[in-house]
């Protein structure tokens, strides 16, 4: 059986959601772990959800990534297990040094909740082997600091090494300024390590798992992560 783990932090909000999608729509195991808690060995996937964590006092995620439960996120992550950061949970990874890069203040300094369209750029992962390359993906944001900025080295070897998972695209699958919402360096909406079992996304795919939402499209990820593991997903 699979064990997820939703990490709740003080200032997380999204954890509801991201426990109710596993839960009720894909019927796996699943717990909400305080942050307080360090040992994560029993769980198979880690969900660090979106949220305000420590009011975003210092920087987004820059006082979680203190947390003990972090100590057992990168266990986990060494192990070769599956973690994946939603927005706040996405600067939480690139504070803490599991992810390159880090998170800035949207370019436009304007909180956007909007849907955007997710062009899926390796489909050789975890997180997205039941999508096509190319495939788009209408998933919403909602930060005020998703703005994705690393160095151009890192750039490139991420770039290199098949480590962006998507950018934001226009209806037409096309990277363009004008789709991109908050400035992200090559219009990057998430990336993973270089080991690939970690992934971070500033859209939210757990808001979009049903059709009363206006997509299902984020299905196509979590299903993707539990079909990896041997979870039987019926076809997305």
């Amino acid at each position: 059986m699979i064990r997820c783990a939703v990490v709740v932090f003080p200032g997380t909000w999204s954890d509801a959601d991201c426990h109710h999608v596993l839960d009720q729509v894909f019927d796996v195991s699943v717990n909400y772990v305080w942050h307080k808690d360090s040992d994560l060995s029993s769980y198979d996937i880690a969900v660090l959800p979106g949220g305000f964590s420590y009011g975003d006092y210092l920087r987004p995620g820059a006082i979680a990534r203190f947390s003990p439960v972090m100590n057992g996120i990168e266990r986990m992550v060494e192990r070769g297990k599956t973690v994946i950061g939603i927005c706040n949970g996405f600067q939480v990874l690139c504070e803490a040094g599991i992810l390159p890069g880090v998170l800035l203040r949207n370019a436009n300094l304007q909180y956007r909740c909007e849907w955007t369209n997710l062009r899926v750029e390796n489909n050789q992962t975890r997180f997205t082997e039941a999508c096509d390359n190319g495939q788009l993906l209408r998933i919403p944001i909602s930060h005020g600091d998703g703005n994705y900025y690393a160095d151009p080295a890192t750039l490139i070897e991420m770039e290199t090494s098949g480590q962006v998972a998507f950018r934001y695209a226009d209806a037409l699958g096309e990277i363009t300024d004008s789709s991109n919402p908050n400035g992200s360096e090559n219009n990057i909406a998430g990336v993973m390590n270089q080991e690939h079992n970690v992934l971070g996304m500033m859209p939210h795919p757990e808001r979009c798992c049903e059709s009363i939402l206006g997509s299902e499209d984020g299905k196509f990820i979590f299903g993707s992560m539990l079909d990896s593991m041997g979870h039987n997903v019926s076809k997305l």
